[in-house]
């Protein structure tokens, strides 16, 4: 298992969790989404500015819990977490990316397990997200954490 410290994302953060995010995305989906499609996501979800604003969001916005990496020893980013509380109870997943060099070495559970914490504290009782595809390449990583389908599609959630 490899070490890493999870630690709340700094503004000079952003530019390297837009960089792992756009691989991750292209890493994982571009053979089972198309090209075109994968641009979309990556364009949506990595957009820098969109990363920075959510980073520097002072307090937080209503149901926002921001953004939480993962350094490795020498301070290498190697993952990150998005995540909230939307609606009262319900924690929602945002996003999680894990270089995939680094992955399967719980990188991605630390992740996952801080960011429910803060949903915990932030009185959530349920955890939700939504898979960008169907099949998905992380479906087997989200059931072993305990998540379920919601609605026969790319809904999952469990309980906190």
């Amino acid at each position: 298992m490899q070490l890493a410290d999870v630690r709340a994302a700094e503004a000079a953060d952003a530019t390297t969790i837009s960089r792992l995010l756009a691989e991750c995305i292209r890493d994982s989906y571009a053979e089972i989404l198309g090209e075109i499609p994968t641009r979309r996501l990556v364009s949506a979800q990595c957009a820098l500015p969109r990363i920075r604003a959510e980073i520097e969001i002072p307090g937080g916005a209503p149901g926002w819990l921001g953004w939480l990496v993962a350094a490795g020893p020498d301070g290498t980013l190697l993952g990150a977490v998005a995540g909230g509380v939307p609606v009262p109870g319900e924690g929602e997943l945002y996003a999680l990316a894990v270089l995939p060099g680094s992955r399967r070495a719980g990188i991605g559970t630390a992740l996952l397990a801080a960011t429910s914490e803060r949903m915990r504290a932030y009185g959530a009782t349920e955890q939700r997200l939504t898979l960008p595809a169907d099949p998905d390449p992380s479906l087997p990583f989200y059931e072993r954490s305990g998540f379920v389908a919601l609605d026969g599609g790319t809904r999952r959630s469990r309980p906190l």
